[in-house]
């Protein structure tokens, strides 16, 4: 059932690329003066196969769940949050609605396996593999078939008609998962990865850490000495969520269909590591939206991803609200990069004459 995970990755366009470094060149201003803008408008000419790039489909889907060992009290929130932030995405409240509104994005909200979910009626696609995943302080968080199923959810959302992909998530307690995913990945300690996630003190962080290690214990002989893909795998069933699996889903998908995807926090971005894991070619359609505040993100992941996010705003909401909002950024780099004149047609004389 996860075969598809090994399907080739789309090239990236080169000479397109090429085209748009040239015509970078030609454009009004010194080399290299507007910076990283220049760089976005090239990878997005490399992605969409031509020189000048346009960005006006672009799709955002927020993939929720809830995770068994919220049960030990890892959040500072109940977990019957998540099915009713389910029910305020779907009407359009939440910090991500409001963003994918303003980019003119289409928006999807993806129920995967919230314990509480919203009411019949609510506009929510129904993936929902069952009511949480397991607390992993006493098994595994999921089963392989689980596992696989979260995995193809996040395939499905992929289209290969849109120019941009954004994965958001909801989860009471899914920070820790994902630390423990982190932490299993590349052997970082528990006090490197887990932060403070929705707002939890210091008990509750010294709580928190406590619990990644108890997973940690527990699972690490079911990947130790495993290599690549599996041991992802291994590790997302054992300690991850059903969320994070969509996402790592979506980030492969989207790769393998030429889509690029604007990675949002240290959710998406424990997501990204695993889509790199399973299948390394996912790297060069990752583009960082923001830094986050969760220390797990700041300090060490975004080293290890070799990752330099758009933004740096203190971020920790998730939902894929830190990618939205870099949106802008891209769309000003696409919009300079067409419609500057060059030197030759406004007149003016290169400083190589």
């Amino acid at each position: 059932m996860t075969d598809w995970l090994q399907e080739p990755i789309a090239p990236i366009d080169e000479a397109a690329r090429a085209g748009a470094r040239a015509r970078q060149a030609m454009l009004t201003k010194p080399p290299g003066s507007l910076g990283r803008l220049e760089g976005l408008a090239e990878s997005f000419a490399g992605w969409q196969g031509q020189s000048v790039p346009v960005l006006d489909d672009i799709d955002i889907v927020v993939f929720a769940a809830d995770h068994g060992v919220a049960a030990r009290g890892v959040s500072a929130f109940d977990q019957a949050v998540t099915g009713q932030m389910i029910a305020n995405f779907a009407a359009g409240g939440a910090a991500i609605c409001v963003l994918a509104r303003r980019h003119g994005a289409r928006l999807s909200i993806v129920d995967l396996g919230a314990v509480a979910p919203p009411a019949d009626g609510a506009q929510v696609i129904d993936a929902r593999i069952r009511p949480g995943t397991a607390d992993f302080t006493e098994q595994a968080a999921m089963q392989a078939e689980e596992l696989a199923q979260a995995l193809q959810a996040g395939r499905e959302r992929v289209s290969a008609a849109a120019q941009l992909f954004i994965g958001g998530e909801m989860g009471i307690g899914n920070t820790t998962s994902a630390a423990a995913v982190l932490a299993g990945l590349t052997g970082a300690t528990p006090g490197q990865v887990v932060g403070h996630g929705t707002g939890i003190d210091a008990a509750g962080l010294a709580r928190k850490q406590a619990v990644v290690e108890a997973g940690l214990a527990r699972h690490r002989t079911s990947w130790d000495g495993v290599d690549g893909s599996a041991r992802a795998l291994s590790i997302l069933r054992c300690v991850g969520g059903f969320e994070i699996a969509a996402l790592t889903g979506a980030f492969v998908a989207a790769a393998q269909a030429g889509v690029p995807v604007l990675v949002d926090g240290f959710i998406a971005s424990v997501a990204a590591l695993c889509a790199r894991e399973i299948a390394p070619g996912c790297a060069q359609w990752q583009l960082f939206g923001h830094r986050s505040a969760e220390a797990g993100h700041r300090y060490l992941l975004l080293d290890i991803l070799q990752a330099r996010p758009l933004l740096d705003l203190d971020m920790r909401l998730g939902e894929g609200s830190g990618a939205a909002l870099a949106l802008a950024v891209i769309g000003d780099a696409l919009a300079l990069h067409a419609g500057m004149a060059t030197f030759d047609e406004a007149g003016v004389t290169n400083r190589d004459g």
